[in-house]
């Protein structure tokens, strides 16, 4: 069904210190995400689904689940995702009052997103680099980081979590989720590593270590692990 162009789209800013994209991006995901044609390969449901093993559904509703009333107040999602994540949490944040920022480095990318958003939910669109997000602290009740991590080189990743502890509220959830590192009896811990290695080159770092341990002391913090260990949810709450 053809878009109705005549209807408001979310707002999208971008922002003078957003940079060009980084070197890591262009380098190793350029077929994923910045090609031209990256978003009509791979932004299919099923396609998604199968990159994770049929796990997609059950991990966007894993995410799904940490926001509650309060923290769908306001709520930052940190990098672009594809399939139908963002749109479901914008619709249920929408119920609540609260409203939903999205940054992303890439312009492609939110471009993307904004058609696959309904219209007139409260949604804003930035274009930032998640290492140094043009946004003040302390501002947001919720940050989400969905499969981010695993695609950034160890010091873009401590940053990226710097930053998104950094604008979050006093109380506030920064909730993460992405790969995790598997059970020993989960034979996918020695089937995936070659195919990690060449596709996803920084994964492999982000599995050796529990992400509880790349977190400040002082922070709650609880771990939920899925499909054996391969993914993994983390749930920090900022103390007040």
């Amino acid at each position: 069904m053809d878009r109705d162009h005549s209807v408001a789209l979310p707002e999208e800013r971008t922002y003078r210190h957003h940079g060009a994209i980084p070197a890591y991006l262009k380098r190793h995901y350029w077929w994923a995400y910045v090609h031209p044609r990256a978003v009509q390969v791979f932004d299919r449901g099923w396609l998604i689904n199968c990159i994770l093993l049929g796990n997609y559904r059950r991990l966007v509703r894993e995410a799904l689940v940490e926001f509650d009333g309060p923290h769908f107040a306001r709520i930052l999602q940190i990098a672009c995702v594809y399939g139908d994540l963002t749109p479901r949490i914008a619709q249920a944040a929408a119920e609540f009052m609260g409203s939903v920022d999205v940054v992303d480095v890439l312009a492609i990318q939110l471009r993307n997103l904004k058609w696959k958003l309904p219209a007139r939910l409260p949604t804003k669109l930035m274009r930032m680099d998640s290492e140094a997000l043009e946004l003040a602290g302390e501002q947001y009740d919720s940050v989400l980081l969905f499969f981010l991590l695993h695609e950034q080189p160890e010091a873009v990743r401590q940053k990226t979590m710097k930053e998104a502890l950094r604008v979050l509220k006093p109380g506030g959830k920064l909730i993460i989720v992405d790969y995790g590192k598997p059970y020993r009896w989960n034979p996918l811990r020695y089937l995936l590593a070659p195919f990690l290695a060449l596709l996803e080159p920084f994964a492999l770092s982000l599995m050796a270590e529990p992400l509880e341990r790349r977190l400040p002391d002082g922070m709650a913090v609880t771990q939920h692990s899925y499909f054996g260990g391969l993914y993994q949810k983390v749930v920090a709450r900022k103390p007040r």
